[in-house]
C-alpha cells in the first residue's frame, strides 16, 4: 500500500486531537465512552456510503443525534452517561451493520485510509487544530468539574453545557478517524495513548501533552507500518498503541 501526505499529514493531527480529548477521558472516567460513541457512528457511516456523500458528515451526523440524545435522557434520569452510551452504542452497532452495503461494511469496520482525499486532509487538520484550541480554552473548567460537580457549579461554571460541548468534542475526533482505522478501533485510539501517558508523567500538563504526542506515534506509526506490511492501518495502529503501552509499564510513576 503506498501512503502519500495526504493520508500521513491529516495522521499526525487526527493522532494529536485524539491522545489530547483522551487524557480528558481518563480523568473523567469516561474510558469506555470514547469506545462506544465509535460505534454509534456507524449508522450515519452507512447511510453516507449508501448516498454517496462524505463519510465523516454521516458519521458525525449519528454521533451528534446520539449525543443530544444522551444528554437530553440524562438531565431527565439518575443514569450514568456512561450506561446511556452503551444503550445507544449497541442500537447503533445493530442498526448499522444491517444497512451498510456488503461491499462497504470491511471498511466502515477498520477503515481504509487510501479513500482519504485532499478535502479530508484539510477538513481533518483544520477541525483537528480547533478541537485542541477549544478543549484547551475550557480544560480548567472541565478538571475543576471534573473534581466536583457542585464546586463548579458553586463558581458559575454550567456543567452540563460544559459536558455537552465536551461529548461533542471527542464526537468530532472520531468522525475524523473513522476513516483511517475504522469504527471498531477508533476508540482504542481515544484510550491508549491516554492510559499510557499516565504511566510515566507526574503532572498534569505533562499528562494531557504526553497524551497528544503518543497519539499521533500511535496513528502515524501504525499507518506507515501497515502500508509496509501492505495490512489493514486500524488493527496495525491498536497494535502499535498498545505495544508502546506494554513499553510504558516499565517506567510507571506511582
Amino acid at each position: 500500500m503506498t501512503l502519500n501526505y495526504t493520508q500521513l499529514i491529516p495522521a499526525i493531527f487526527i493522532g494529536l486531537a485524539a491522545g489530547y480529548l483522551g487524557s480528558f477521558m481518563v480523568l473523567r472516567r469516561m474510558v469506555l465512552v470514547g469506545d462506544a460513541l465509535s460505534h454509534v457512528a456507524l449508522p450515519g457511516l452507512a447511510l453516507a456510503l449508501l448516498f454517496n456523500i462524505n463519510p465523516f458528515l454521516g458519521a458525525f451526523s449519528s454521533l451528534f443525534i446520539g449525543i443530544i440524545a444522551v444528554w437530553l435522557i440524562e438531565n431527565k434520569t439518575e443514569l450514568s452517561t456512561e450506561s446511556l452510551i452503551g444503550l445507544f452504542f449497541t442500537f447503533s452497532l445493530a442498526v448499522g451493520i444491517l444497512i451498510t452495503p456488503r461491499e462497504d461494511i470491511l471498511d466502515a469496520l477498520f477503515g481504509d485510509i487510501s479513500k482519504i482525499t485532499t478535502t479530508d486532509a484539510y477538513i481533518s487538520v483544520i477541525l483537528s487544530i480547533i478541537l485542541i484550541a477549544v478543549m484547551f480554552a475550557i480544560s480548567r473548567k472541565f478538571i475543576l468539574s471534573t473534581i466536583s460537580s457542585d464546586l463548579a457549579k458553586s463558581s458559575r461554571v454550567k456543567v452540563g453545557v460544559l459536558n455537552l460541548v465536551f461529548l461533542i468534542l471527542v464526537a468530532i475526533v472520531v468522525a475524523l478517524g473513522i476513516k483511517a482505522i475504522g469504527t471498531l478501533l477508533m476508540g482504542a485510539l481515544v484510550i491508549i495513548p491516554a492510559i499510557t501517558s499516565r504511566n510515566i508523567t507526574s503532572s498534569l500538563k505533562g499528562y494531557t501533552i504526553v497524551s497528544a504526542i503518543l497519539g499521533f506515534i500511535s496513528l502515524l506509526g501504525g499507518i506507515i507500518l501497515a502500508g509496509q506490511l501492505n495490512l489493514s492501518p486500524g488493527p496495525i495502529v491498536v497494535l502499535v498503541s498498545t505495544g508502546i503501552f506494554l513499553v510504558s509499564l516499565l517506567f510507571v510513576r506511582k
